[in-house]
């Protein structure tokens, strides 16, 4: 059995002789970087929406019924102001970076809260398939374009009062007039613009590049939510490529098919730790 310093050892060579560094990153890297969506942080952001909605955490608030666009709003610009305005609790992001930085890489991630960018990661090199908490879109949607939020999302966290904001503040279509919502996967309502495109066109491209090249296929934090974005991708990509390595990092979450076992690296731990014994 190898130990954990085996792993990081192997890996640490691993991305040394690597031609790309394809990333793929779920929830668990963000919650490692500090972005923990439940216990103290969210009594500390949303105690009051607690109490009162009975809600436990950041991510099932998302989904909660609210009974007016003024408490929905108030919600969700807290949401989206501490998960996505807010400095990244820790460096997490800023030591992966650290880590590839002078690779061929591409970041492919199912997170919406724009650390890697934050963090000082190419916007080139990102795809975010799932959306972004930095974008609206209009609720229909009549139109198939988004609109940064950052300047509203301010005014709404700052003027909001008893969990509601001002009516004049609710976001509205610039076409249609309908209310705008959030940017984020989930139904088909969701907007892919010209940027989601145009990111899409980069993964594909640099996903048929890597195929062909000494890759390793480093997957971070990701779980069985959505294993088809990630997951099953990168085991099919190690299995085809010969030259491949394929290493999951995860906390108690950690596996692979035999099929690759020859050429795959599994950590169970802190994903922070982690890379941070990789920079070492």
């Amino acid at each position: 059995m190898k130990t954990y310093l085996d792993k990081i050892k192997e890996l640490k060579k691993a991305i040394a002789e690597a031609d790309c560094i394809f990333i793929g990153a779920g929830a668990g890297l963000s919650t490692a970087a500090g972005l923990t969506y439940s216990g103290e942080r969210f009594e500390k952001y949303f105690s009051d929406f607690g109490h009162k909605y009975g809600i436990t955490d950041i991510y099932s608030g998302g989904f909660y019924p609210f009974e007016s666009q003024e408490i929905f709003w108030a919600w969700w610009s807290r949401h989206i102001y501490v998960n996505r305005y807010m400095p990244i609790p820790n460096d997490a992001y800023e030591k992966l970076l650290e880590l590839v930085k002078d690779k061929d890489y591409f970041v492919l991630t199912t997170n919406v809260d724009h650390c890697f960018q934050k963090a000082g990661f190419d916007k080139a090199r990102l795809f975010y398939t799932q959306g972004d908490y930095g974008l609206l879109q209009c609720s229909v949607p009549c139109h198939q374009k988004t609109y940064d939020n950052e300047e509203i999302i301010k005014k709404m966290y700052e003027a909001q009062k008893d969990m509601k904001i001002p009516s004049d503040l609710i976001p509205k279509c610039p076409v249609c007039g309908k209310p705008m919502t959030t940017n984020l996967r989930a139904d088909d309502t969701f907007v892919q613009d010209e940027g989601w495109y145009a990111a899409n066109k980069r993964y594909e491209e640099f996903a048929t590049k890597a195929i062909e090249k000494k890759t390793v296929y480093l997957e971070l934090g990701v779980g069985f939510n959505t294993p088809v974005i990630i997951k099953y991708p990168f085991w099919q990509w190690t299995y085809q490529n010969k030259n491949a390595t394929y290493a999951c990092v995860n906390l108690s979450e950690v596996n692979a098919p035999m099929e690759i076992k020859e050429r795959l690296i599994c950590i169970d731990g802190d994903i922070r730790l982690v890379i941070r014994d990789l920079n070492k």
